[in-house]
């Protein structure tokens, strides 16, 4: 179906850059012109002299595109006046307005219904469409698309973290079609988008299951080596069981030396060829490295089970722990090692889980001989070859389907393809799509026989 689009019969020129020319009968205006914009007070806290409430947060929105009343909100209180004021009704749309990165800023999410006592929170923008001018769910994939991001993108100011004022997001640039025109266009996206993410949500499972058996190989070989005739012994720790009787069972701290990384805010970096390192992987380059590769870091907060090998010099960054000693032992082992013991058993209890290396330090591990460390290293990496190509090209599917799919958000909501006439012809979906929503997981339900399709398959139900 979607090769089949086409551009429409005649365009004018908009004299916005982002936007260029849109169809000669759209509007273009800013959003201050089709929306009201509220930004919300209402903090997290709990008053006494309030009403209780339940709270949409900047996390609500910045995970879901579509705000649901029967989702879990935080509860908090408002006054009277708060909750009118920011109130959510079906069909606003709510974006982050402030984020540690220029470049993530701007997230949309549309209210598809609400609550009597469901409100906006802070750190977010409220836009309700005016009705004769904009539909929420096409103000919505408007601002999904690259041009309003980009927009938004060059107005974000600050140094650690960015914020719009509201000038910057009342001043985006919108291209409007009529609004029978406005939900053909929402009509075709939501039918698109269901099938690119059912696609991506099977690949992502693929993903999740290759990695648990690559994992599965290094534990074992980890644990017990990969000879099944060597003789065992008891380790006498519970995670390892029984462990080839010539080799080491110690502590953490007598194999590796861990130290937290350095800080490096954001505005103090100066672009460079060293890698800075964070929990969540590399982050950025920078002039100056902290520790010389190849080396091993891992999760301090939030992603405490990611551990990364790096080759070249690098900067950790002081959401991270690595390794300053290996203490004999191999570097590629220790990195394998690290990968096998559970650091999430030792994180603290809070929202932000987070380890300690004194509590790492605790930690019995098996230590093979450095000559059989060398052999673990390659057999691991031999048994892991065809999991780490499936795992690579599933990931670049993915990778193809999620640009795919903001090419073709940015395409409708700017008039350079007509779907008026294909939307028309487009069967009701209304309860698969709230199937979807309804998943609060971080992947899309889908069929079993999903999982063995590949990118072509995807593409061609999308364009069926």
């Amino acid at each position: 179906m979607i090769h089949d689009l086409k551009p429409y019969p005649a365009y004018k020129d908009t004299g916005v850059r982002w936007l260029g020319a849109v169809p000669e009968h759209w509007a273009v205006k800013r959003l201050r012109n089709a929306a009201e914009m509220r930004v919300s007070n209402v903090d997290k806290n709990l008053t006494d002299d309030e009403r209780p409430v339940q709270l949409c947060n900047y996390v609500d929105v910045y995970k879901n595109d579509r705000i649901r009343g029967r989702m879990p909100f935080m509860r908090a209180t408002a006054t009277l006046e708060e909750i009118e004021r920011f109130h959510l009704k079906p069909g606003d749309v709510l974006i982050t307005k402030d984020s540690e990165m220029w470049n993530d800023i701007g997230v949309p999410a549309l209210v598809e219904t609400s609550g009597d006592d469901l409100v906006c929170g802070y750190h977010l923008a409220l836009l309700r469409p005016f009705k004769n001018q904009v539909l929420g769910g096409f103000l919505f994939r408007s601002f999904q698309s690259t041009g309003v991001s980009y927009q938004l993108h060059t107005e974000a100011n600050g140094v650690t973290r960015y914020g719009l004022s509201q000038g910057a997001i009342k001043s985006v640039w919108l291209g409007l079609p009529p609004l029978p025109e406005q939900t053909a266009i929402v009509r075709f996206l939501d039918h698109a988008d269901l099938r690119i993410r059912r696609y991506i949500r099977a690949k992502q499972k693929l993903v999740k299951l290759l990695e648990e058996q690559k994992q599965a190989v290094i534990h074992r070989a980890v644990t017990h080596g990969l000879d099944p005739n060597v003789c065992l012994k008891p380790s006498g720790v519970e995670w390892l069981g029984d462990v080839p009787e010539h080799w080491a069972v110690k502590r953490l701290k007598w194999v590796t030396r861990l130290q937290r990384g350095y800080d490096l805010p954001a505005d103090s970096r100066v672009p460079g060829p060293y890698a800075v390192v964070s929990s969540g992987g590399i982050i950025d380059y920078h002039c100056e490295p902290r520790s010389r590769g190849p080396g091993v870091v891992m999760g301090r907060y939030g992603s405490t089970d990611a551990v990364f090998f790096i080759q070249e010099d690098f900067w950790p960054h002081n959401t991270a722990l690595f390794v300053t000693d290996f203490q004999g032992n191999r570097p590629r082992w220790c990195y394998y090692l690290l990968r096998t013991i559970s650091k999430a058993d030792h994180a603290g209890k809070s929202a932000v889980p987070g380890v300690d290396r004194k509590d790492l330090y605790q930690i019995m591990v098996p230590v093979p001989p450095v000559s059989e460390q060398d052999v673990l290293v390659v057999e691991i990496e031999t048994e892991s070859a065809d999991l780490d190509k499936a795992i690579s090209s599933a990931n670049h599917e993915i990778s193809l389907l999620s640009e795919y799919r903001t090419r073709l958000i940015a395409d409708l909501v700017t008039g350079k393809l007509d779907v008026r006439e294909a939307a028309a012809s487009l069967p009701d979906e209304t309860g698969e799509q709230e199937r979807i929503l309804d998943d609060a997981g971080p992947f899309i339900e889908d069929d079993p026989e999903d999982d063995d399709l590949g990118l072509e398959a995807a593409l061609e139900e999308v364009e069926a």
